[in-house]
């Protein structure tokens, strides 16, 4: 038995080989190894784009370290019990040789090292510290961010590892929702006096994309009217896209993806057509849907089998089948699986190239490690499609695939300003739990809801965006559910302008008693965000009160008056329809009494 990896690795791994004879590195790899030979540090922060290929960068360093005795051991900290797995195996693939199931104890010679969980080291943070004192120890932290996921992980992370020898964090999407300092990253202050956490070497997704590393993603948004009943009794008519309040997106959100509605099946069924037209080009390539919980997941998978005739692979969190089912997924042809959030980090499925986001989470965090499922490219020319509701946020999130942003802390709060980015850590802490617990968020925003119906709206790609608004079925949606899962990323962009061009061209000739939607290309149709929103309710609020003097009558009794006359809810529920109908009302009002 060999004390170190190095002498199972093929002659031009390196490590083993003369330093710039392997040909097998992406230039990103070789540049980051490059700079770590060079600067030998103990702690190494490596940023790299989903699917850029992490883990083949630091199990070639860990190669190099134990071949040149720089440590004795290596020690893996994935976020899930499958990732854990997966090290281990990929590991294995080169010679190094970890047990993905050490619990406690003296370790196996038969091992270099062991793969566990951020939660196994919070159980027992000294028993890692143990180890790493006894012999010198690299530590690779898959996905680093999730050290700061709690108080007690972070602790136990930097009571655990910090006698290591060496420490390699790595992470795809380094900026964290909430300002909790992650263990073992640097942070800078910067001309502004605001600390950000500082990278050793950065691949961002811009970069992999014009390297041929990953593929273009084009997001496909549909709208669409939505009807719920709240918990008062009130029933809220809204379309996907309008300016509402938070509560009010995220009911009138959790309405289109009620497998119930009709919203979810013309979803599903554009997702697959998307899904045999990129097959033409990938015939491997599998779909992926996204789901909230488990309940929706078996209603999703149901309603692919009643749309393909084809069973689709279900991989819930409890169940102890789940990581046997992602891996028979993986490796065979089938066109369709639907998974309860454990599917979004770290999971290499690499024929995943269509996506249903069907989920209400809404990080920016999580939305990234969702669509970097998508995005790994096993040849020049594949194209990535994610299907998403037209939610103000996750559009903003995917006209920004390309922005680098570093773990803020110190966050400047800003009186009334909204910011996306601000989410709850409660929030974040439902984005990357595997299990599927009951939040009691279902009782503090109870509904009902009652019917939805689906439009497309637009398509997004590389910060722009296209279409004009089409039922589901027609012509328009069809010549972009249409577009080849073969292509350059500059062509992808000349062909959707084409097609935007053909139809601008195709609804200027048509009579207008022909347009039932909203006949204005994507670029004219901006989502309004929540800001705007207040601001209508402000300039209401500032009628009617100037309306209180003119009338003599309480704010109360004109608001009441306001929604008989117009409908709708409350005025902290109306969407901006609804507000800009009684703006319209009061100032009719105010016109008459002059």
């Amino acid at each position: 038995m060999t004390t170190t990896a190095s002498h199972h690795l093929s002659p031009a791994f390196p490590g083993r080989a003369p330093w710039g004879t392997a040909s097998k590195l992406r230039a990103w790899q070789e540049g980051a190894l490059t700079r770590y030979i060079e600067t030998q540090p103990r702690d190494f922060l490596a940023v790299a784009t989903p699917g850029a290929g992490k883990t083949t960068f630091a199990l070639t360093l860990a190669s190099w370290l134990l071949h040149h005795h720089v440590v004795q051991q290596v020690t893996v900290v994935a976020p899930t019990e499958h990732l854990k797995k997966q090290w281990a195996e990929a590991a294995a693939r080169i010679g190094i040789r970890l047990d993905p199931e050490y619990s406690a104890g003296p370790l196996s010679k038969d091992y270099h090292g062991v793969a566990v969980t951020y939660a196994g080291v919070g159980v027992r943070p000294m028993l890692h510290r143990n180890r790493c004192e006894q012999r010198k120890t690299l530590v690779i932290l898959d996905e680093i961010h999730h050290a700061g996921d709690s108080k007690s992980w972070g602790e136990a992370c930097l009571e655990a590892f910090d006698p290591a020898t060496r420490r390699l964090a790595l992470t795809g999407t380094p900026f964290r929702s909430d300002t909790n300092p992650i263990p073992f990253v640097t942070y800078e202050e910067g001309n502004d006096g605001i600390r950000r956490s500082s990278a050793d070497y950065t691949y961002g997704y811009g970069n992999a994309l014009g390297d041929g590393v990953v593929r273009p993603v084009i997001f496909l948004s549909y709208s669409g009217n939505m009807r719920w009943r709240t918990k008062a009794g009130d029933e809220i008519a809204a379309r996907l896209g309008e300016p509402m309040t938070k509560d009010a997106i995220s009911q009138a959100w959790r309405t289109a993806l009620d497998p119930r509605g009709d919203w979810m099946p013309n979803v599903l069924r554009a997702a697959d057509q998307r899904l045999t037209e990129v097959r033409k080009g990938i015939p491997d390539a599998g779909g992926l849907v996204i789901a909230s919980d488990q309940d929706s997941a078996r209603a999703y998978a149901k309603l692919i089998r009643e749309i393909t005739g084809t069973k689709a692979t279900l991989v819930l969190s409890d169940d102890t089948g789940a990581s046997k089912n992602i891996d028979t997924f993986s490796g065979n042809d089938d066109r369709w699986m639907v998974a309860v959030r454990m599917v979004s980090e770290g999971v290499d499925v690499p024929r995943l190239a269509v996506g249903v986001y069907a989920t209400t989470i809404s990080t920016p965090l999580f939305f990234a490690q969702a669509v970097g499922r998508f995005v790994r490219s096993r040849r020049r020319g594949e194209t990535a499609s994610v299907f998403l509701p037209t939610i103000p946020y996750l559009l903003g999130f995917a006209n920004e695939m390309e922005v680098e942003r570093d773990h803020v802390l110190d966050k400047p709060k800003k009186q009334g300003e909204e910011d996306p980015y601000a989410e709850s850590e409660k929030e974040m802490d439902e984005a990357n739990r595997q299990e599927d617990e009951d939040t009691g968020e279902d009782e503090q925003m109870s509904f009902e809801a009652l019917e939805s119906d689906a439009v497309f709206d637009r398509v997004l790609y590389d910060g722009a965006e296209f279409g004009m608004q089409a039922h589901p079925g027609s012509e328009e949606e069809q010549d972009y559910l249409g577009i080849p899962g073969l292509l350059e990323p500059d062509q992808v962009q000349m062909l959707l302008q084409k097609r935007q061009s053909r139809q601008i061209a195709h609804s200027r000739r048509k009579p207008d008693s022909e347009a039932d939607l909203l006949e204005l290309p994507a670029d004219r149709r901006p989502v309004v965000s929540h800001k705007e929103l207040l601001e209508l309710r402000k300039s209401l609020n500032t009628m009617v009160g100037a309306y209180v003097h003119q009338s003599g009558k309480p704010h109360g009794v004109i608001h009441t008056e306001l929604r008989r006359v117009c409908g709708g809810p409350p005025s902290a529920e109306a969407t901006a329809g609804q507000l800009r109908e009684r703006i319209k009302k009061v100032q009719e009002w105010a016109t008459r009494m002059r």
